[in-house]
């Protein structure tokens, strides 16, 4: 599947409602509630069985999903301010609360939950902002630089964190 070329378009979301998906261990959609599809413009059958990358706008930094990969994959709970890109090249801003889902029995990891919401246009300005810096460090001088600046960002803000932590502490500020 092709991916959509980005308009310079926000899509406007209802504060009321939520966004909901599920995957699998290794993040293809298994489920996706009515208004996931509704915003993103792919039906259920688009979706489901799809690396839920397919949504991922090319505005964010890979080092924001390195961190969250990270976090979940340890069976820890993670909230992040992610854009995604819907199929008509439109974007959105959310706030996504990710859960990880465990087996039971076995206590290992069978999938992922994410509930997703509005966020307000100042913690959007903020955060774009950031994510710019990030992206373009990316593109320069690779994903590591990209992560060392996210980490010396949160130092000048006072903060002394932990590398699975940051994402939470980003958060903090805004």
């Amino acid at each position: 599947m092709n991916k959509p070329i980005p308009k310079d378009e926000e899509i406007q979301l209802d504060p009321k409602r939520y966004i909901v998906s599920e995957t699998d261990e290794k993040g293809r959609i298994t489920f996706c509630n009515d208004y996931f599809v509704e915003i993103c413009g792919y039906s259920k059958e688009e979706l489901l069985g799809q690396p839920h990358s397919i949504i991922r706008h090319p505005d964010m930094p890979k080092v924001v999903f390195k961190l969250l990969w990270q976090t979940i994959s340890q069976g820890k709970n993670i909230n992040a301010v992610v854009k995604n890109l819907a199929k008509d090249g439109r974007y959105y801003w959310i706030f996504t609360e990710f859960e990880s889902r465990k087996d039971a029995d076995s206590g290992k990891i069978i999938g992922y939950t994410a509930s997703r919401k509005s966020i307000s246009k100042h913690v959007i300005a903020v955060i774009s902002d950031l994510y710019a810096k990030l992206l373009e460090i990316q593109k320069s001088e690779g994903v590591e630089e990209s992560k060392k600046y996210l980490i010396n960002f949160l130092k000048s803000k006072g903060e002394d964190i932990e590398f699975q932590n940051i994402m939470e502490e980003i958060h903090k500020f805004y």
